[in-house]
């Protein structure tokens, strides 16, 4: 990751300012999704309880046995699979996704094109001149607003310098509506609708 390079690179001689963590107003620090643990909570539980049903299950007709308890021991560890969420992060310049097997990224002041699909699964794809792509959930944006304001920021000076001619506008509506959605919250939490 080109910005990420440097900024270890700058830890590494001890020059860099704020050493890669969430603080407050820092222009070098980086923002993660701050919904994600709660989300892998609740796919390792869903998982667990998925085993414990069917063990249960299985005990309960006598048909317990070894090789049954790997059967489903992996028919668990799937769906933690599946269920196991994206950690979505951003920095000064880049907006990383980790899933489970692999980790992309994309240098946000170099985006080039940004695609939303809306469906079942929204999902916002990212693309920049370096040739990385980045697939993630909008959902994740609209959560925390600081991922938001990072690849703002970066789509803003993608834009300005010609780089980002296709999405912005779909970018424009997800912002919008993330400032719709907190803003609808603070009138609700205060009564006045």
């Amino acid at each position: 990751m080109g910005h990420d390079r440097t900024i270890r690179g700058a830890t590494r001689r001890g020059t860099a300012r704020h050493g890669g963590h969430r603080t407050a107003g820092g222009a070098a620090d980086t923002v993660t999704d701050r919904n994600w643990t709660a989300e892998v909570r609740s796919a390792a539980l869903c998982a667990l309880g998925l085993l414990g049903l069917v063990v249960f299950l299985d005990v309960a007709n006598g048909t317990f046995a070894a090789p049954r308890l790997a059967l489903w021991w992996g028919l668990a560890a799937l769906l933690y699979g599946v269920l196991h969420p994206a950690r979505v992060t951003a920095g000064p310049g880049w907006l990383a996704v980790r899933g489970l097997g692999r980790r992309r990224h994309v240098c946000t002041g170099l985006l080039t094109a940004v695609r939303y699909s809306d469906g079942v699964a929204a999902r916002l794809v990212l693309c920049d001149s370096l040739g990385n792509r980045v697939e993630l959930d909008p959902r994740v944006l609209l959560a925390d607003p600081l991922l938001l304001h990072r690849l703002d920021r970066g789509a803003r000076a993608a834009r300005e310098a010609g780089l980002l001619r296709t999405g912005y506008t779909e970018l424009s509506r997800l912002i919008a509506r993330a400032d719709g959605a907190g803003a609808r919250g603070v009138f609700e939490a205060s009564g006045l609708r």
